[in-house]
């Protein structure tokens, strides 16, 4: 990676204005479910501290829409954070303005501070260089750990970049370079593994994946197109018939490469206590639909990853929030936890969430933070968040 990192800043007295990712679940109560994410950026918060860095730290939570909402304040991440490292942790209810400023000077080397709900402002989502600046007067150098918002360009994951020194945190490093060198010199056999309801959230990943893998493994209600656009009958099982022609061209691009089920775990109902059985792809009952892989096709995945060096994989096998149709995913993730001497590459979102759900996390190579960003990394797509870090060539801060 030729970006620059923490580690080339020198940061005795610097504020770091960090932008980070705690865009956590939170139950009913409001409280936080999955903290992996803040976890994640730890190595980087905790590094800061030690080198005498004020660390100022700002990020997005949920899809608020209409202005501040105290269901989706940042409060609740910086107390959660509070619990994980051994520095004081202040919370400011502002995203800029005077009350930010007045809470980032007051900062002392040592402390973090954790400001409101960057999305909050309306500015954010508008990549607004206003809003740039303003966030800009808050620290010497800007810290972009946040990769899985780094295929944003918004005022935080890009703007702000325009007008401080900008260098990338031990997460956003971790994730390019686990990535990069999937996209850029694999280990072979390299195996994606693409799962998910729709082929056309993922149209371009596989016409860029078709060119450098040796096998993508196709699951999830995605297959179920596919197999439509064959002409087989799906019954009612999801099917965007808006992108059959497409999937039916991706198929004749890879006809060498993609691998469809062969077996289906169909239901009487999207529920997860419908009556379920497992049939050939030939033989999906007119009022039933496809809700996950069966066991012929997880045999004939797991033959198809035995001796794998790199596998990358992003989207779940079936509707895994049902345990009864999460088998296929779950038994996906025991073959990748299994492999022997292979760089496992999780790409965030439902698939991660598996993973953690089946306690395979630590089984697993690397595990992104990013199921978008990971996608339109390996499109090949520049992500706004890398871009405008400082390369290693514009000396040292």
């Amino acid at each position: 990676m030729n970006k620059k990192t923490i580690q080339d800043i020198e940061w005795a007295g610097k504020k770091a204005l960090v932008r980070v990712d705690f865009n956590v679940p939170q139950g009913d109560d409001g409280h936080i479910t999955d903290d992996a994410r803040i976890r994640a950026a730890l190595p980087t918060i905790n590094y800061l501290l030690e080198h005498s860095a004020a660390v100022i730290l700002m990020s997005h939570l949920g899809r608020p829409k209409d202005g501040p909402d105290p269901k989706y304040s940042m409060k609740v991440t910086a107390d959660h954070l509070a619990t994980l490292i051994q520095a004081p942790v202040r919370f400011v209810g502002a995203v800029t303005g005077p009350d930010a400023e007045a809470a980032a000077a007051a900062l002392q080397p040592g402390q973090v501070l954790v400001l409101e709900n960057t999305r909050f402002d309306p500015r954010e989502t508008k990549n607004d260089k206003t809003m740039a600046q303003e966030l800009a007067r808050l620290g010497d150098v800007y810290v972009n750990d946040a990769f899985g918002s780094a295929h944003r360009a918004h005022a935080s994951t890009a703007g702000v970049a325009e007008f401080l020194p900008a260098v990338a945190g031990f997460l956003m490093q971790k994730e390019l370079d686990y990535l990069g060198s999937a996209l850029e010199d694999p280990e072979r056999p390299f195996v994606a593994i693409l799962g998910g309801a729709k082929v056309s959230d993922k149209i371009g990943v596989i016409e860029a994946l078709i060119k450098k893998v040796d096998a993508i493994l196709v699951g999830g209600g995605m297959a179920n197109t596919f197999w439509a656009a064959q002409g087989y009958v799906m019954g009612k099982s999801l099917v965007e018939t808006e992108a059959l022609e497409t999937a039916a061209r991706l198929m004749e691009e890879g006809a060498e490469i993609i691998n469809l089920p062969v077996d289906l775990r169909v239901a009487n109902a999207f529920a997860a206590d419908a009556e379920q059985k497992v049939v050939s792809v030939t033989d999906v009952p007119a009022d039933w639909m496809a809700l996950d892989i069966g066991p012929a096709t997880i045999a004939h995945y797991a033959n198809r990853l035995a001796g794998a060096k790199t596998v990358f994989w992003n989207g779940p096998m079936g509707v895994f929030e049902f345990p009864v149709f999460a088998q296929g995913t779950v038994a996906i993730a025991e073959i990748l936890a299994g492999l022997r001497d292979a760089t496992t590459i999780i790409g965030g979102g439902d698939s991660a969430a598996a993973v953690r759900q089946a306690g395979l996390e630590d089984k697993m190579s690397h595990i992104s933070t990013g199921g978008g960003a990971s996608l339109e990394f390996l499109e090949g797509q520049e992500l706004p968040g890398v871009a405008l870090l400082n390369n290693r060539d514009q000396g040292r801060s």
